[in-house]
């Protein structure tokens, strides 16, 4: 279906969600008016930095995320449409000297995703709790709950994405589960562990190498459920080679646009993950092997003509326990096959109002090797009003990814759908 076919079928009451939501960006971009933003990423949480030496400060910074949501259903209408929280994070880093730091973030947990009789209907909890030895550019050591080193999207974090809806293909253990420990592996992209990364200049080719990997808890089942009764760890590990200019990002953290303020930017990376018995279930159990190539492809075009971004990666994943675990209750049923995606992104260089436009393309595809492949096409444009600190997004997704899902059993089916979305995003 068209989406201008959609949109001439929205009912009264479709109607008056959808203003709704245009009368608050108004008011939004009223309040902003005041200030002269410009796509620089500097973060406003300077302002709330307690510093009494060079070497010894604390820093207090929030984050917000939130999108609306109007869904195609059966009868080929819009839905009334409803409102997500995504993400509302409080940030806490700092540092005791030179090498001692720390880092605290929280998050709303299952903002969205809970039944309307649970108690608590959400969780605020501790996101990252980071113990960090940074010595020099070549050998760092972080220890806690952090990022496990494997892609570029799970590294950008939902803030630092090119696009407000970044997290398109299968997870690894540590995003594909919901809690720590006890039939878990980890939540948000995090887990518990010690990660060492740096970076070099090997001097063979132009450029700077990246390296991030560790040792973490990874899937922990019971004696009695869950493919890992041994209670083996998980490793992961990544590489990045910058060709161009380096990326300037806090430890091993990356980002999927800079916005043209880094110049220009050429980075490969591969990254793997694995843990022995780390999928399915106590009977019908597998070791668990995950690869991901991923690149960043940034350049400023000449005469102030703007700058284009596209990001690209691809996924296999080696989970190859049998499809009757998907009947058994304990199954921590990983991924098994591969899957890729593909960002263009312009951003015009001119500014209208108080930011930038930047209109974008994505394609996704998932491929699973037991279940039915899922596509999705999307089509948006984000306005920069301050880098990642202030951001609205607009788009348009179609395709089957959505109504299928994460559940990768044999005979899975889910229509085709269109999505139309309004994403907002704040930093301080």
């Amino acid at each position: 279906m068209q989406a201008s076919a959609i949109i001439l079928q929205v009912k009264p009451e479709q109607t008056r969600s959808i203003l709704s939501i245009i009368i608050l960006l108004c008011f939004l971009l009223m309040a902003l008016q005041v200030h002269a933003y410009d796509v620089s990423m500097k973060p406003l949480s300077d302002k709330l930095k307690v510093q009494s030496s060079e070497h010894r400060w604390i820093k207090l910074g929030a984050g917000y995320r939130g999108t609306g949501v109007w869904t195609e259903n059966p009868n080929g209408n819009l839905n009334g449409g409803h409102y997500s929280n995504d993400n509302a994070r409080i940030y806490l880093n700092g540092q005791f000297n030179e090498y001692f730091k720390f880092e605290v973030n929280t998050e709303c947990f299952f903002c969205n995703n809970t039944n309307s009789g649970d108690n608590p209907r959400m969780s605020y909890n501790i996101l990252d709790a980071i113990a960090k030895f940074e010595y020099n550019r070549y050998f760092n050591l972080w220890g806690g709950r952090m990022l496990a080193p494997t892609e570029r999207g799970e590294l950008n974090g939902p803030f630092y994405h090119a696009t407000h809806d970044g997290f398109k293909t299968p997870f690894f253990s540590q995003d594909f589960s919901t809690k720590f420990g006890d039939g878990g592996a980890g939540r948000y992209g995090r887990d518990d562990g010690f990660t060492f990364w740096g970076s070099l200049e090997p001097k063979i080719i132009p450029g700077t190498l990246g390296y991030a990997m560790g040792i973490y808890r990874g899937l922990e089942s019971s004696k009695i459920a869950g493919p890992n009764p041994g209670g083996t760890v998980l490793t992961a590990a990544r590489v990045t080679y910058n060709f161009l200019n380096p990326e300037k990002n806090p430890g091993y953290y990356t980002s999927g646009t800079y916005y043209g303020k880094a110049g220009d930017i050429l980075a490969l990376a591969f990254g793997m993950t694995y843990q022995k018995n780390g999928a399915g279930s106590f009977a019908h159990r597998s070791d668990f092997l995950g690869f991901v190539g991923d690149a960043l492809f940034e350049k400023v075009l000449p005469n102030n003509w703007g700058v284009f971004t596209a990001n690209g990666e691809y996924k296999q994943f080696y989970a190859n326990y049998s499809v009757a675990a998907f009947n058994d209750k304990d199954c921590f049923c990983m991924f098994d096959g591969k899957s890729w995606t593909v960002s263009g992104l312009y951003l015009i260089p001119h500014k209208i109002g108080i930011g930038q436009f930047q209109p974008y393309g994505r394609f996704t595809s998932v491929q699973p090797n037991h279940s039915s492949n899922r596509e999705e096409i999307e089509a948006g444009v984000n306005y920069i009003i301050d880098g990642f600190n202030a951001r609205i997004s607009a788009y348009y997704q179609h395709g089957d990814l959505l109504m299928k899902g994460l559940n990768y059993a044999p005979g899975v089916t889910g229509q085709t759908a269109d999505v139309f979305k309004i994403s907002f995003q704040l930093q301080i």
